[in-house]
């Protein structure tokens, strides 16, 4: 299978989900066989990577690993995240592959440098907010991030871990006073800068797209533009993306 693409998964499932829909909504196809060959490994036992970067927990590195040789085997040749915070590890994931991987970061920072935006308000996880994951490379291009205070953080990770757990109405209550209070501040648009967010919101994003920069389909976009470069024969190149409908 030429060009397949493996999703490294499972950080969390519901996350994986999302952006393997995001594929098939990107893809432009007319039927099964135009669609963008992929494989997803989507294995949950990775330990939490907030944890380990702000408290020192087990580290999710070596079953990142073991996962995407899973993925390599089955032909991979190019391999996507969807998890925000477990860019932290990226470089090193890299070294440890020889197919190609893109990264959800580098992507949704090209893509806000792409939109001429100035100034970004970032929703993610405390990890990836102190690690400055996104702060470190939205700085590199001139353009400011400004992230929660502490006590808003927190929100922000009860809510994550609310949708994680089910308890999808009580996401939505603790995020949206965050986001309210970042667009408030005078901000162009917000990051959704860990995949469960663009789940949490997913009702607003329809409502009011443009004040949010959704990593997920961002990184997704990127995955789309890659396969058709390597494919430019692909029998739908020329089409337009697919939108599901009841077979």
């Amino acid at each position: 299978m030429n060009n397949l693409i493996g999703i490294l998964g499972g950080m969390g499932p519901g996350a994986t989900v999302d952006a393997m829909q995001k594929l098939i909504n990107n893809t432009p196809a007319n039927k099964d066989q135009d669609h963008i060959p992929t494989i997803a490994v989507s294995i949950p036992d990775i330990p939490d990577r907030t944890q380990c970067i702000l408290n020192h927990g087990a580290s999710p590195l070596d079953k990142m690993v073991q996962y995407m040789k899973i993925l390599e085997n089955a032909g991979a040749e190019c391999i996507i995240i969807p998890c925000n915070t477990a860019h932290f590890w990226f470089d090193e994931l890299k070294k440890r592959t020889h197919v190609e991987m893109i990264s959800i970061i580098d992507t949704t920072c090209q893509l806000i440098k792409q939109q001429h935006l100035h100034a970004v308000g970032l929703l993610a996880t405390t990890a990836t907010c102190k690690a400055k994951i996104y702060q470190d490379n939205l700085s590199a291009l001139g353009i400011a991030c400004q992230i929660p205070d502490d006590t808003a953080q927190q929100a922000v990770m009860e809510s994550i871990y609310a949708y994680k757990a089910g308890r999808i109405a009580d996401a939505h209550r603790l995020l949206a006073p965050v986001r309210d209070r970042l667009l408030d501040a005078g901000v162009e648009k917000l990051i959704l800068g860990c995949t469960e967010l663009p789940l949490i919101l997913q009702q607003d994003m329809a409502s009011a797209p443009e004040h949010y920069i959704d990593a997920t389909d961002a990184l997704i976009k990127k995955t789309v533009e890659w396969y058709f470069a390597h494919s430019p024969r692909h029998p739908s190149h020329q089409g337009t993306p697919h939108h599901p409908i009841a077979a």
